[in-house]
């Protein structure tokens, strides 16, 4: 019976302290409204029962003291202006104590926006600073007169090999400075043990070297794929004597003239324009089918994607006006 006593009087007792809290709630909000409605009349200078937003920016400058942009009153005012007429009535005003936290939170909001954008800005400097220092190792420069010499030499590979398909055109020219000095380019090649090999991988490793100028390793991949499709003839000779064997069929000695002297003469043609367009300073990128593949397989500075580890994203080469962009942004911040 005593228990049941002492627990009613603690019911009681907590029912009168939420009544005596409900009305202390009900007082102070009574008060806010009260403080609220006043601030609201010391803003409506005109008298008409609405804000204005430059009502609002002047209370704030005259009676509070608080110099707050346009922009960040008009922010304001829109996240409380319920109705839409551009105004505040007095049930949207939410008071002063509320208007500065709400101030203050969109203070504190634009300083971590300034702070963000300042280190997006400095990672950006990091990249383009990385990146400025990867592309220097790419020679994609304007070639120098010593690279359209050099540039020009990994043509001699090709043009020894395709020597054999001239030797009906050239046979009875021995007196010519010309074929004299091809004859004495190929006596020094033939000398060499495994020379065509040996120029072969020269040729490859001089492409893959970045610090060559382009040019320079542009024009030792296309004298390799060149070589290269000088065995092509050869092999549909081969394959046409077979055919012509096998059907009891004899190839007149006139085609076989013919389609060497057609191979010799489309090299000459090619390496000429080669070898002029290099000594120009011009990639010789205009042979069909060749040179698209020769421009596929040597890196230059525009195909080189460089991708964040961090997101997966890729880096933007031209990122210096980006990294511009951040650091204005960051200061207006």
């Amino acid at each position: 019976m005593e228990a049941y006593q002492e627990a009613e009087k603690l019911r009681t007792a907590a029912a009168r302290l939420r009544e005596e809290a409900e009305g202390l709630e009900k007082e102070q909000a009574r008060e806010r409204s009260l403080a609220a409605r006043r601030a609201f009349d010391r803003f409506d200078t005109n008298k008409d029962g609405a804000l204005s937003l430059s009502e609002v920016k002047a209370g704030l400058e005259k009676t509070y003291k608080l110099e707050v942009p346009d922009d960040k009153v008009r922010r304001l005012m829109d996240d409380l202006d319920t109705s839409g007429d551009g105004q505040l009535q007095p049930d949207e005003f939410i008071g002063m104590d509320q208007f500065r936290n709400r101030l203050e939170a969109m203070a504190d909001d634009e300083r971590r926006q300034g702070l963000e954008a300042k280190r997006a800005a400095k990672k950006e400097a990091e990249i383009a600073k990385l990146i400025e220092s990867q592309l220097e190792l790419i020679n994609d420069k304007q070639p120098s007169g010593t690279d359209r010499i050099v540039s020009v030499l990994p043509y001699l590979l090709p043009l020894m090999d395709s020597l054999s398909y001239g030797k009906f055109l050239l046979a009875g020219h021995e007196n010519n400075p010309l074929v004299g000095v091809l004859a004495l380019l190929y006596t020094v090649y033939a000398s060499i043990p495994l020379g065509g090999f040996l120029a072969f991988f020269a040729l490859t490793f001089l492409s893959g070297n970045l610090a060559t100028n382009r040019l320079v390793r542009f024009n030792a991949q296309q004298a390799i794929y060149l070589d290269v499709a000088l065995f092509l003839p050869s092999l549909v000779a081969t394959l046409a004597g077979a055919a012509s064997s096998g059907l009891g069929v004899s190839i007149p000695p006139a085609i076989g003239e013919l389609g060497s002297d057609a191979v010799f003469v489309t090299l000459m043609a090619v390496l000429g324009y080669s070898a002029l367009s290099s000594i120009l300073g011009v990639t010789p990128d205009k042979i069909p089918f060749l040179s698209e593949a020769v421009d596929r397989r040597v890196i230059s500075v525009d195909a080189i994607q460089f991708i964040d580890p961090a997101t997966g994203e890729p880096f933007s080469k031209n990122s210096d006006k980006a990294v511009e962009e951040d650091n204005d942004k960051a200061d207006d911040a």
